[in-house]
């Protein structure tokens, strides 16, 4: 089998869930009221703020003011609410904290190099969370790796779905111009890779530490593991 691009989720698959839980998220909380409060003139702020105003109203009859948005966009935080208006600002509100040197991510040591290897190899690299794409390529400029943007081809969020809808692999699968079994996608999270499958991508089960391992798809613990021909997959092979 010949695998021409690998799709990567992030969160528990390239770097560990706390780092997304336990620094981005609380960054964020911390900072939501005051970054609202300076940027208020921004039409761009505005304007994602206006969309979370427009789905509370539909929630609950009323949209809140401009004011009391922050609260309940902390409240959309905790929850972890994939709407796009809340990833968006989460977004800006991470650019200051890259920039600032507030955090830098790190990866699971055998990203970096995997990477490296299958770009030298001639794979695309492509990633697709639920984060924005802004929030994805911070992350990607500021790991503890270097700067790592010019690996991915790119860059994929909610806006082409969610990750659990099997229409969301065809339309990536559009995008890139690419047969849907050219891709392999990892993941730790088995939903998710069960809807890639139903699109008919390949898929390895990325099990970490703290994640449990599934039946339904092939299982990996290391990305170097990918790369040989001894691999629970299939040896990936450059085009």
């Amino acid at each position: 089998m010949t695998i021409r691009c690998v799709l990567l989720d992030i969160e528990g698959t390239i770097i560990p869930v706390a780092f997304v839980r336990d620094v981005l998220f609380p960054y964020s909380r911390q900072r939501m009221a005051s970054f609202l409060h300076d940027h208020r003139e921004d039409h761009v702020v505005r304007q994602w703020a206006a969309a979370c105003q427009d789905a509370i109203a539909q929630e609950r009859g009323a949209p809140p003011s401009y004011e009391d948005l922050a609260g309940l966009l902390n409240h959309w935080i905790e929850e972890d609410r994939k709407h796009p208006g809340i990833k968006a600002l989460q977004g800006m509100i991470w650019e200051e904290g890259y920039r600032t040197g507030a955090f830098a991510p790190d990866l699971y040591d055998d990203v970096a190099p995997a990477l490296h290897s299958w770009r030298r190899n001639g794979l695309q690299l492509v990633l697709y969370s639920s984060g924005s794409e802004q929030a994805q390529r911070l992350l990607i400029e500021h790991t503890t790796d270097g700067n790592l943007t010019e690996l991915f081809s790119n860059f994929f969020d909610t806006r082409s779905g969610a990750k659990t809808e099997a229409a969301s692999y065809r339309h990536i699968v559009d995008r890139m111009a690419l047969r849907s079994e050219d891709i392999l996608f990892l993941s730790d999270t088995e939903q998710e890779l069960d809807a890639a499958a139903a699109a008919g991508l390949q898929t390895t089960h990325i099990v970490r530490p703290g994640t449990r391992p599934g039946t339904r798809h092939p299982i990996c613990s290391n990305f170097g593991d990918l790369s040989r021909a001894d691999s629970t997959f299939t040896e990936i092979i450059a085009p």
